[in-house]
């Protein structure tokens, strides 16, 4: 077989790959985010939030910076928002997340 074919096979593999990974990425943000704060925030791409003056999650990059917000999950988030808990991400589940967020932006 051709060597510069290979290549192209090759690369054409990867690429499939990592389109595989990030999309297995986005389904695990919106499993941490549907059931960790799916109670007050619209998670999808359309409808509201069930919790009044809780923003869509898919406007969200409107108010925050999602790559900060996400990164300040990995650290005890606080909220001055009184209905909304304080939380930790681990690193995997803030990248999961992010990409989610990142997925759903209009």
């Amino acid at each position: 077989m051709n060597p510069y074919r290979c290549i192209f096979l090759l690369a054409i593999a990867i690429g499939h790959i990592g389109i595989a990974r990030a999309g297995e990425l986005e389904d695990r943000g919106h499993r941490i985010l549907t059931r960790l704060c799916g109670g007050c925030h619209a998670v999808e791409k359309v409808g509201s939030s069930p919790h009044f003056g809780a923003p869509p999650f898919r406007s969200i990059s409107e108010r925050y910076d999602i790559y900060e917000l996400t990164e300040r999950m990995t650290d005890l988030l606080v909220s001055t928002h009184p209905d909304m808990p304080d939380f930790r991400f681990s690193e995997a589940d803030a990248r999961a997340a992010r990409a989610y967020l990142y997925s759903i932006q209009r």
